[in-house]
């Protein structure tokens, strides 16, 4: 694999503190939203469970329906705590602000075990209106049994706001048809400020 393509696994996988190279701060999941220009609005009849440490992708805040049967794990990431330690003789290492789509991808092939994820981009318009975002996109996929669920399956949908943030909401189920409603009614539940 080569050098630019680990980069976006590493830089997924790292904790936030130790991206931007200061001691370990306890950071909230509302510190990083003021941080990220970003508002979350809890899904209704979903309760805050455990973040679990994963080696596979950190995230910052985890919700669940009573029955189990979805999952929604959130991380946000300020691009201004994202360093990006990357040796070029021409000094060119990637800005932040640009990496977002090649991220998502990275995120995608490590959590489905690189197995088949269809992918698809939101139109710019859908994006800033669902999101207020400058992009999104969204994949559904087999989970890498290495994620640490007991689910089987996940739609990831990844945000970016130029200059601010990317951002991630992970939902987990194991059948589509019976959660459907419940993720449809709340994507937009982490979005960017206007």
């Amino acid at each position: 694999m080569s050098r630019i393509a680990l980069l976006p696994i590493i830089l997924l996988t790292v904790p936030i503190a130790a991206m931007a190279g200061s001691p370990a701060p306890t950071l909230t999941f509302e510190d990083l939203l003021a941080e990220a220009g970003m508002g979350f609005t809890p899904p209704p009849g979903m309760q805050q469970v455990e973040v679990h440490p994963n080696s596979m992708f950190t995230y910052d805040r985890a919700l669940a329906t009573p029955d189990g049967d979805l999952e929604i794990r959130y991380a946000v990431r300020p691009l201004d705590r994202i360093v990006v330690d990357y040796q070029d003789p021409h000094s060119s290492a990637p800005d932040p602000n640009h990496m977002f789509p090649l991220m998502f991808q990275s995120m995608v092939t490590l959590l489905s075990g690189g197995r088949h994820s269809p992918t698809q981009e939101y139109p710019p318009n859908q994006a800033k209106a669902k999101f207020n975002a400058d992009w999104a996109a969204a994949s559904v996929f087999d989970v890498s049994v290495e994620f640490q669920t007991e689910h089987k399956q996940a739609l990831v949908v990844a945000t970016h706001k130029n200059q601010l943030a990317d951002a991630y909401s992970v939902f987990l189920f194991d059948d589509y048809a019976t959660v459907k409603e419940r993720i449809n009614g709340n994507l937009g539940a982490l979005s960017f400020l206007p």
